[in-house]
């Protein structure tokens, strides 16, 4: 996937790399002038009381003003880095408004991330990424069976995976997941909480990626499966040597964001009593009554397992698009 150039220094809107340089100076000493207003705000604002509305509104357009102009006038990567800057102590803030007991939460982290247990049973984030592993394995073999089934398969098997894919897309996950935990056993079929939770996730989630699969493989032009039928390969052999690789390229996206949904979603097999991240933030937090501490924490820590996942995501559209392109 091609990456958007970084845009020049010494040629950018027809200005030369001198002028650009002193357009940057002034928007940030500006920008520095304007926060320095906004931190003694209270003093001006004190000597002119009926104006302050107007003053704050006018010091808040001028800091964004020159924001703006520091933003436009560095490279692109600099410019995204600046933004994630500034919104991570905007995070940090905000957080910080709740009066965080920095301590506490440290002390908890062991038995979020899941490298401390309670029993010796696997917990925290470590289970959850356990069953989003187990069941993005799994729903991607019912999304491929079923994509196939679709795609080649007679009548019957059509019938069966559009019913599958209409069922478990129209109906909640939620709902899913107390059907086969709290449901199945009405008719002697008891399963577990863990397992119940991965055939739910998988079962949701092979529906949705199915039709990714289907129309990643349809998108790979005609003349592929002419150009093998001619050199006398089997249509299976076709599809799995030439059809599937060329469409990974397609389907590697959408999949990665499934697995970064399952990530989350993972969270409603807390209902079963499962310790998973979610669970064990909410037990934590009503036991000791820092309920803001422990969810902040696992907002967090779901954050930085999804930018784990698409760090890596974006290493295999990469990889992928890289050999597309040759």
């Amino acid at each position: 996937m091609a990456k958007r150039p970084p845009i020049r220094l010494t040629a950018q809107n027809g200005k030369s790399g001198a002028a650009q340089m002193l357009h940057l100076l002034f928007y940030v000493l500006a920008f520095l002038a304007g926060a320095g207003c906004v931190a003694r705000r209270e003093w001006i604002t004190a000597s002119l009381p009926q104006f302050s509305l107007l003053f704050n509104a006018a010091l808040a357009m001028f800091v964004l003003w020159s924001y703006r102009g520091i933003l436009i006038n560095v490279r692109f990567n600099t410019a995204c880095l600046i933004v994630w800057v500034t919104l991570l102590i905007g995070f940090a803030l905000f957080c910080n408004l709740f009066d965080l007991h920095i301590d506490y939460i440290i002390s908890k982290a062991g038995l979020l991330i899941g490298y401390e247990t309670r029993d010796g049973f696997l917990q925290g984030a470590l289970l959850t990424l356990t069953i989003c592993v187990f069941s993005i394995v799994f729903a991607m073999l019912v999304a491929m069976a079923t994509a196939l089934a679709k795609l080649f398969g007679g009548g019957g098997l059509y019938g069966l995976s559009t019913f599958y894919i209409s069922l478990f897309r129209g109906t909640p996950l939620l709902l899913q997941v107390l059907i086969i935990y709290l449901g199945l056993p009405q008719i002697g079929w008891t399963i577990s909480a863990i397992p119940a939770g991965i055939i739910a996730l998988s079962l949701n989630y092979g529906a949705y990626m199915a039709e990714i699969f289907r129309s990643g493989i349809q998108a790979i032009a005609a003349g592929q499966w002419e150009a093998a039928a001619a050199l006398g390969l089997h249509r299976w052999r076709c599809l799995r040597l030439i059809i599937i690789p060329q469409a990974l390229r397609l389907i590697i996206p959408a999949t990665g964001n499934q697995f970064i949904m399952m990530l989350k979603d993972s969270s409603l097999v807390s209902v079963m009593g499962v310790w998973e991240l979610m669970y064990v933030a909410r037990a934590i937090g009503r036991a000791d009554f820092r309920y803001m501490e422990m969810l902040i924490s696992a907002a967090i820590i779901y954050w930085v397992l999804s930018a784990a996942l698409e760090f890596f995501q974006g290493r295999l559209e990469a990889r992928y698009g890289r050999e597309h392109l040759r």
